[in-house]
């Protein structure tokens, strides 16, 4: 299914009945990234919508702005189709700082947030680690080494399948800019907004992301910048909803049950 917005059209899909959950992938990934995760959370009684980010997966390529603040917008748009009474966003990396931004943007229709391995702040990186970016922004081949390897425990068994998807998807000049803008965007406007989020807020973290110098400190902020509480999913990287969907359920039904 699409929903128009201005700027392009937005591809998403919804299964299962019951007090709704959005769930948005990061840059780089399609709503596929939920595979695992999205059968647990419908047996458990909720409607799953997963969405593509502007210029990834279906959604419509060729956007002039890909900052967090337009994913969020996007998010407020497809709640505003829906039609839905307060939704639960779940956002990983990038779109962790989108899922901050639609909270703040509309609270009427955000019961709850879960960002997941998300980026809701500025964290300095040395030269090194910002020219290492720039290869990967540029090199699909390269994007789907990186995402081998932030699954640094338990490798789905669909893996390769997704990331050739993944790689794929990126050879388009169009959709490789959305991600190169959002991978090498350091002014990221969650932060910004942050401090106006007033509903729960669960942060979910692998233990061994390798995005984070210390993931469990990274957690622990961001739980108390949202006043919430936060997760550490031991041996999972950038990624748990699919290298340990069990243990990511099992974090989030409890919060899902306190906000619904």
């Amino acid at each position: 299914m699409f929903v128009d917005v201005p700027g392009g059209r937005l591809a998403y899909d919804s299964v299962g009945e019951g007090p709704l959950v959005v769930c948005v992938p990061g840059l780089g990934d399609t709503r596929e990234a939920y595979r695992a995760l999205r059968p647990r959370l419908v047996e458990a009684g909720y409607r799953v919508v997963t969405a593509d980010l502007r210029g990834h997966g279906e959604s419509s390529p060729g956007w002039d702005d890909y900052s967090q603040a337009a994913v969020g917008g996007d998010i407020v748009a497809l709640l505003e189709e829906l039609d839905a009474p307060g939704a639960v966003l779940l956002g990983n990396s990038y779109a962790g700082g989108g899922i901050v931004q639609a909270a703040a943007q509309a609270p009427e229709r955000v019961a709850g947030i879960v960002p997941i391995d998300g980026f809701i702040r500025a964290i300095p990186l040395n030269i090194a680690i910002r020219a290492l970016l720039r290869l990967i922004a540029a090199s699909p081949r390269l994007w789907g080494l990186y995402y081998g390897t932030a699954h640094p425990t338990a490798k789905p068994a669909d893996l390769t399948e997704h990331r050739a998807k993944l790689v794929a998807m990126l050879r388009d000049p169009q959709r490789r800019e959305a991600m190169r803008t959002m991978l090498l965007n350091r002014e990221l406007d969650a932060e910004h907004v942050v401090g106006h989020v007033r509903c729960p807020a669960l942060v979910l973290m692998g233990a061994k992301d390798p995005d984070f110098p210390d993931p469990a400190a990274e957690a622990q902020i961001q739980a108390s910048l949202l006043r919430g509480q936060a997760v550490v999913i031991d041996d999972a990287g950038h990624y748990p909803m699919s290298e340990f969907p069990e243990r990511t359920a099992e974090a989030l039904l409890p919060f899902l049950k306190n906000v619904f």
